[in-house]
């Protein structure tokens, strides 16, 4: 088998907008299943509306596309009910994090073995260009035509806070480090999520005087410092940056075993 056995190729050309870089996920993706020798057979892949919820429809795996917000929810229901198979929910920061919040954390909470993927693109790029969770203050959206208001969620810190095992950010312009990223959180036993740090030139970029594909992977670049570099900036110096990396790495029980162990001898 090669990477390319586990894309539908007759679907192509791919869904996404020039510039877009849910495209970049998506080879990354594909490259560390094939480095994995994931089996298709026993993976299931899930996700809902949205950009990044395009993406597992390119992809030659069973997969079950749902209803906007609700990729986990489904996701820990195929996981119990199927403990031997593999899941995967691929999201949006919109859907995973506005009308899925609750479904991330309390799976983070239960600390069910599935390994989430949240693009974070910053905006609603399907649906017309509002806000998300995501959206950093002053960035203007369709919702937010004078510039965001509120504060924006730290995945990765709202992730850890409640009980994710594993828990890790990469990015669109460092490719190698997110197929490392990717590949570890694939192996982890427990709830592992991966922020990937995306671009919307279409939704975000051009309301937001970025509207160049090249420009708005610079900004990646110049938003993202890695852990090391982290340790030696002031806070000051770390104001508007992304730190890349693993921030979580444990383990404790998990939920299907649990449920295995509690119904042990009972014919459940």
């Amino acid at each position: 088998m090669s990477w390319k056995d586990y894309i539908k190729q007759n679907m192509f050309p791919l869904f996404t907008c020039s510039g877009c870089t849910h495209g970049t996920v998506t080879n990354a993706f594909v490259r560390v299943a094939d480095e994995l020798k994931l089996d298709k057979d026993k993976t299931v892949i899930v996700c809902a509306i949205g950009c990044a919820g395009r993406i597992p429809t390119f992809l030659d795996f069973p997969v079950l596309r749902v209803t906007h917000g609700r990729a986990l929810a489904f996701a820990t229901g195929i996981k119990l009910s199927r403990p031997d198979v593999k899941v995967i929910a691929l999201m949006g920061d919109g859907d995973a994090l506005a009308i899925g919040g609750n479904h991330f954390i309390h799976a983070a909470r239960r600390n069910i073995d599935i390994t989430a993927i949240v693009s974070r693109n910053e905006i609603y790029g399907m649906t017309g260009g509002q806000y998300a969770p995501t959206t950093p203050p002053g960035a203007r959206a369709t919702t937010a035509p004078y510039g965001m208001l509120e504060p924006a969620f730290d995945t990765c810190k709202v992730a850890e806070g409640a009980g994710a095992t594993y828990v890790a950010r990469s990015d669109a312009y460092h490719v190698q480090h997110l197929q490392r990223t990717l590949k570890a959180a694939l192996q982890h036993k427990g709830f592992a999520v991966v922020e990937v740090l995306t671009s919307c030139p279409t939704q975000f970029g051009r309301r937001n005087n970025l509207a160049d594909p090249a420009k708005m992977l610079e900004r990646i670049k110049e938003m993202t410092v890695t852990k090391a570099q982290a340790e030696k900036m002031t806070p000051e110096e770390l104001a508007g940056k992304f730190v890349i990396g693993e921030f979580v790495n444990t383990s404790r029980p998990e939920l299907t075993d649990i449920y295995a162990q509690a119904f042990a001898g009972m014919g459940v």
